[in-house]
Order: structure tokens, then sequence, then C-alpha cells
């Protein structure tokens, strides 16, 4: 109101006329409401920001929860997908297996709000008299708890067991009423087998564990690793090929791919030494080896003699002499003064995806482990502004060995410690919901690290400790061992460890990894799944891990109504994204991994653009079960860290004036921002109404909600006058083109044109309009009524 007041008082001159004078009058009273409203609104901002006043549920409000029971018969399932009532014996089992551990939960336990924070049961907990430490370790004769406070004393604090193999001692304060285990101090627990060995572990809750001496890496950087990147003046056919690709590539990812948008963008500020990136043949193996040859002994415990200020201060974390083993579990209880609290409230839950994802540690530019507090100020701004709603975090649960990328964890309940303290990565994910990012953690249930000392395996001296037996609790392929879904603590330590990190941490959801593994003894290898049903619901079907699935959605739904699960699996298992009560498995989304290994296949393997199969293309993005919720995965870390050529790119890069990467960089935030404008994605109208066959003029026409999508995916050919098939009888106008100089385009397209659609039907649609196709182009096209092209920096501010 306010601008068309401005607007209005300039026409009519309100120095000089009586209606100015109304004009002025009404400006002010808007003035002053509008001041009112921004007063009231840094109110609201500052009681958002109150700790005293935290959007989050207290212990208190918890314990007065009441868990819904179960209500329905799990039936639904059938009327969503009639085939399923082939297998109407496999899934009833399934059912009644979901139910008998619900209701033994509830019988048992006190129902599943308190089964599900086993964590202040188990590893340490601060009660008003002590510290209690209980662990379940069946396998064991004794126990003992060492470490730090008691000088590593093997027999002072030694544990006594109960019936249910659970050990337990209680540590009264000092006289002074200070704990009896100092905050940053080392502890373990050390046990005897069922031989008779004593062995010292890890505790398995432990919130804390670091390695001995945390290096930087100095002198990896190979200035030679950068040469061949293609320069702004570069002119050759292979660098306009893979811009135009990649924009391409992306865009038809976002929009036709699924019900959200999945990308791995590389390392956001740099280390190409880490990436198998096309560099064209300039690539130096001898840095590349050193880097790696680096990582291995830090693996294997050596450091480098390197200045103490380029260390974290570790001097609260006391590491212990050379030669004791890499990791120590430490107890993390910081004075209340230096805990952090949460400030900002969660997000709202997205209508459609966008998602960023990233690794804390290589988001250096420099040649480091990065921190959660550098990542908070230096990424997630970027993030942001590049038009992402969502960040999917890899890495968060302590692994020892960094180059498995967080996927062999050996601490669960533990955030990475090279990256930062608990209370600095709280600090990130609370930034992260100020600027409006939901926050995923890639969370790592399908397997566990093969290691012993500072692992899970064999923690308590069995084969058997929260792992199944034998060949059946070790994956050949992974090196790790494999969860007994079945074995009740089990459920509790991997519920518990879910609510753990939502809880404590304020994570808006998960990406479960490795969920194919999780549902077949086969774990998905070498299997080739065609879709037909007897793949998914035969002998091979693991139902204890689909009943802890279920287990594990129903209870994430239920006590944190926004929480958002994203399931890893390349089967397509049927149900997987229907809601439990249903009957289905719970997820609400599937990640289309076959999208990402798509890509790499056409540009690595189809050779001449010319001879491209788009319908092949095209039903790799359609390729999901009809009203099943999928991300589209552009490209994922597996082809930009694990040998393929990946055609990701990193923010410092983008920066850099001279080379091309800016241009990528602006049509990866354009694209996002158009989506955010127009909520296409988010919108259920989708119709193909061209994917030309091979041989012909290489062109693919969608809608996508109200917008009209046009690639030219041919190598020379472009086309005038190029009739284009839609749905409504409109005026169009372009909203986003892949031509234009800013995203290293040619500037062919005329974005002020206007397109008038006529009642010429053409490729199944009612209308259709006329448009100028470049090659190697993709223009999206919208209704005339609404704001033409994005305005990028407009929306991002």
């Amino acid at each position: 109101k306010a601008k068309q007041l401005l607007r209005k008082r300039q026409i009519v001159r309100a120095d000089a006329t009586e209606e100015g004078e109304t004009v002025t009058a009404e400006l002010e009273a808007v003035a002053a409401a509008v001041e009112k409203l921004r007063k009231e609104n840094e109110e609201l901002k500052n009681r958002l920001a109150t700790p005293s006043e935290s959007p989050f549920k207290t212990k208190e409000e918890w314990a007065a929860f009441e868990y819904p029971p179960i209500s329905t018969d799990g039936r639904t399932i059938y009327g969503a997908d009639d085939t399923l009532i082939n297998y109407e014996g496999h899934l009833s089992y399934r059912w009644s297996r979901y139910c008998e551990l619900r209701n033994a939960i509830d019988a048992n336990e006190g129902g599943m709000e308190q089964f599900s924070r086993g964590y202040e049961k188990y590893g340490f907990n601060k009660t008003e008299t002590g510290i209690v430490y209980r662990e379940w370790a069946p396998g064991a004769q004794q126990a003992a708890l060492c470490g730090d406070f008691n000088g590593w004393n093997e027999t002072s604090h030694m544990m006594t067991k109960d019936d249910y193999g659970t050990f337990e001692i209680h540590l009264p304060n000092d006289v002074d009423g200070t704990p009896a285990i100092e905050h940053g101090s080392r502890v373990k627990i050390r046990m005897q087998g069922q031989g008779g060995d004593w062995f010292y572990r890890i505790p398995a809750w432990i919130k804390f564990s670091v390695q001995v001496r945390p290096c930087t890496l100095p002198g990896m950087i190979d200035a030679d690793m950068y040469d061949g990147m293609s320069t702004v003046w570069e002119t050759t056919e292979r660098v306009h090929r893979g811009i135009a690709l990649h924009k391409m590539f992306r865009m038809l990812t976002l929009s036709l791919g699924g019900n959200g948008y999945l990308t791995f963008m590389g390392n956001e500020f740099g280390h190409p030494e880490w990436i198998d990136f096309p560099r064209g043949d300039r690539l130096r193996a001898p840095a590349f080896f050193r880097l790696w040859a680096a990582g291995a002994l830090a693996v294997m415990g050596y450091t480098w003699d390197v200045p103490e200020s380029e260390l974290r201060d570790w001097s609260k974390f006391p590491g212990g002499p050379e030669g004791q083993i890499l990791y120590d579990g430490i107890y993390y209880d910081p004075p209340v003064e230096e805990q952090y609290v949460f400030k900002h409230p969660r997000p709202a839950q997205p209508a459609a995806f966008r998602i960023y994802e990233c690794h804390v540690g290589m988001s250096s530019p420099e040649p480091k482990v990065n921190t959660y507090l550098e990542f908070a100020r230096d990424v997630l701004p970027r993030v942001k502004d590049m038009g992402y709603n969502a960040i999917q975090i890899m890495a968060i649960q302590e692994h020892a060995f960094y180059a498995s990328f967080g996927y062999h964890v050996n601490q669960f309940f533990a955030s990475s410690s090279r990256c930062g303290t608990p209370d600095e990565l709280k600090y990130m994910i609370d930034e992260a919901h100020r600027l409006g990012l939901t926050v995923l953690m890639d969370v790592v249930h399908s397997h566990a690290s093969n290691n012993v000392e500072d692992g899970l395996n064999s923690f308590d001296g069995s084969d058997t400790h929260y792992f199944h037996a034998g060949e059946r609790g070790y994956h050949w392929m992974w090196d790790s061992r494999l969860f007994n879904y079945g074995q009740w603590e089990t459920i509790r330590f991997l519920l518990s460890n879910l609510r753990w990190w939502v809880e404590e941490y304020k994570f808006d959801g998960f990406r479960f990894d490795g969920v194919t593994s999780m549902m077949y003894t086969h774990h998905g290898l070498q299997m080739a799944f065609t879709g037909n049903y007897e793949e998914y619901f035969g002998m091979a079907t693991d139902v204890e891990c689909m009943a802890y699935l279920m287990l594990a959605n129903d209870m994430l739904h239920t006590l944190y109504p926004g929480v958002t699960t994203i399931a890893e699996d390349v089967s397509g298992m049927p149900t997987l994204c229907l809601p439990v009560q249903d009957g289905g498995v719970g997820f609400d989304y599937r990640l289309q991994m076959a999208i990402a290994d798509k890509l790499i296949e056409v540009v690595s393997e189809w050779g001449n653009d010319e001879t491209w199969d788009l319908g092949n293309l095209i039903f790799t993005m359609e390729n999901r079960r009809w009203n099943e919720p999928c991300i589209g995965y552009c490209e994922s870390h597996d082809q930009a860290l694990v040998g393929d050529k990946t055609l990701a790119f990193w923010f410092d890069l983008a920066d850099m004036d001279h080379l091309r990467y800016k241009h990528m960089n602006q049509w990866e935030k354009s694209m996002n921002w158009m989506e955010e404008k127009y909520q296409c994605v988010a919108n259920p109208h989708q119709y193909v109404s061209k994917k030309t066959p091979v041989g012909g003029d290489n062109i693919i026409v969608y809608e996508k909600g109200d917008l009209v999508f046009v690639f030219n995916w041919h190598p020379t050919n472009s086309y005038t006058d190029y009739r284009v098939g839609c749905l409504n009888k409109c005026k169009y106008k372009i909203v986003l083109n892949s031509d234009r100089e800013e995203f290293g385009g040619w500037n062919n397209v005329n974005e002020e044109a206007e397109f008038f659609a006529d009642d010429f039907g053409i490729d199944g649609r009612p209308y259709s309009f006329m448009v100028y196709a470049p090659s190697r182009t993709v223009v999206v096209y919208g209704p005339a009524d609404q704001d033409a092209c994005v305005d990028v920096d407009a929306l991002a501010a």
C-alpha cells in the first residue's frame, strides 16, 4: 500500500494539490502502521530467541505425552496397490511382527516414548547425588569403569550385573558437590569375556569421542592439480558441451525427477585433490598419492610436526601418550554456562525439498578438516543464497576411518569430534534454522564399523552383541558388521539413537543410508531388481528389519510431526513410502538413486549427442511408483568421491571470475529460486508431451505445474517456430533460459518475446505455441500473468 501511495503522490504532485495532501496523510498513517508492525516483529523474533521459551518439549512435557495405540489393521495398502493382495501372507506377517513389537514395548517398557529414550537409562547420566553409568553387555562376565577420574585403576570401580546382562555403577558426587568424573576426561569400560580375557572398550552410548592428536596436513595442495580447468576464454567444444549438459541435467532432475531435488555440489570450498574431477590430462599422480598416503598414515595413528597455531585447542580433551589406540571415550558434561542453548524454531517442512548435500570436514579451501563454526559462518549463508531450503549433512556420527566419509560408524551417539564439540554442532544447526534451512542428517543404521577396540564390534567379547552372528552379521563388500534388527536391545539402541539426534541436536529428519542393504539378506549385492514383486516379498526380505523401520518411522512421525525421513533404496520396494498405520513402511520419500547413475552413464558411455536415447533418459526420471514421493538425486557423493567423473563444482571456484564455474553456479541459483517462486516441483501436474526417438530432433517437452519446459539436446541443430504443446490456453513468457550470457550461453533467446497458445493441438495436448529452441539449451515458459523472468537477486534477498 505504501508503494501504491508513493506512486499516486508522485502523479498528483503531493506538494501542490489538496488530493496530494490527502495522499500524504494516508502515507503517514501507513508508515506508522509499518513501524508498529516492525516493532511487533522484532519483539516476536526476540521472544523466539529467548532460551526460557524454547520451542522444543521439556522432559516434563514428554512425561505427560500419551503415545497413541495401534488403531488400524494395516490393510489400507491393498487399496493403494491391488497387486499387493497377491502377497497378503507376507505383508500380514510383517504387520503382525510390527504389532507384536509395539505391544511388547507398551507392556514392558512403558511405551514407545519411554523406550526410545534409552540414552537416559544407558551410558552416563547425572542425578542429584552423582553419576550413573549403565551398559548392556551380556557376553561379559565382569566389568569395571576406568578413566582419568580414578587414575585408570582397573579394580576400584567394579560394576554390578543384573539378570538381563546390564552392568551398572553409581559414582557419588564429591564432598563439595562436584561430579566424580570431570568434564572432558577420558573413560572406558574394562570387561572380562567368557574366555577369561580382559579388554577395554569405549562405552557404547558415549556422547563424545576423540582421536589421540588431531592434525592438519600442511603442504598437500599441489598447484598443478588446477591445471586443465577451463577458463572463461576457452572456446573448445568440450567445454561448451560440458557446461550446457550440466545445466540441462540439473534442470531435468529438479523438475522431472520426483517431489524434491538433492544434489552433491562437490566440496563446498575446494579440495579438488580429494575428488576425481575431470581436469583434462593434467592430474598429477604424485600429489594425489601424497594426499591419500597422508590420510592412510593418519588413520594408522601417525602425526605430523605442525605449528601449534594450526591445531584446535584440545587441551580440555587430553589424548594420552603416543602408542595408545586411536580413539578415547570422553565424558562430555560442560558447565551450564558453556552449554549452547537453542534460540531458533525449526523451519516448516518445505512443500518440495531442494537439498544441498554436504560434508562439514571437507568444506574448506585449505588442506584441513573444517569445523562446525566455520561451516556455519562460511557455507550456510551461501547455501541459503543459492536457493536451497535444506541441507543433508554427511559424516555426523563419529567414525575412525575418515576416508569412509562417515559410513563406517564407531560411536553412534557421538558427533564427529574432528569438526568440533557437540555444542559447536548445536550452534551450526541453530544457525541453519535461523536461515530457514531444514537440517537432515545422513544416519547410518545399515551397518557399523568392523573395528573392535574403538567400535561396537565384539563389544562384550561375543559375536552377537547388537549384531547377527557369523556370515549373516558381516557385510563382505563393506567390511562391516550388520545389526540384528529382531534383538530387543538392538531395537532400543537404534530407536534411541534416532531420538537422540532429534531431541539433543534438533535435526529435522534423516536420510537413512543403505536401506536396500538393510531390507534384504542378500543386501542387494549382485542383484538386478526388475520390479517383479516376487523380489520384494519372499524369503530374501528381512522382515525383522522391515518391522524395525516401521517402528522407527512410527516413532519419529508420532513424536515429531514435522520430521522428514528419506530412504536410500535402489530396489524400489513397494509400500516403502506409505504410512505405517496403512501397513506401509512409513518413509516420507524414496531417494531416486538411479538418476545420478544414469547421468554418469550418459556423459561417460552414450557418446555423440545426436544418437542419445532420450526416451531412456526420461524413463529413468519417471521410473517411480505412482503416487510414491521421491527425491531426485541429481549427483551423489558416490559419483563425486568414489571414482566417477563429477559434474559438480565448488563455491570458491565459482568466485573466480576467470573460471566458467561461475556460470554453472549462477544457473543452479537461478534454477532453485525459479522453483521457489513457481512451486512447480510440489505441483502434482506433470505431463511429458514429447521425447523424440533416436535420430530425431532431440527435443523434450513437458509440463510441470504451470510451467512448460523445452529442452533441445541436439549438439548443432537449433529450431525456429518449433511448436510445443501445453495444457492452458494463455499468453506465456520466458521464466528461465539457459542461453543467457550469465549462464555461459550466447543470448540468442529473446526474453522479451510473448508466446500465445492457440487451438492447434499437438503431442496429445489441447493447445500449443511456437518457440525458438537453440541447440543444447533449456528454456522454461510460464503464464504471463505472473512476473516474467526470475529476479534471482530479489528472491534471494
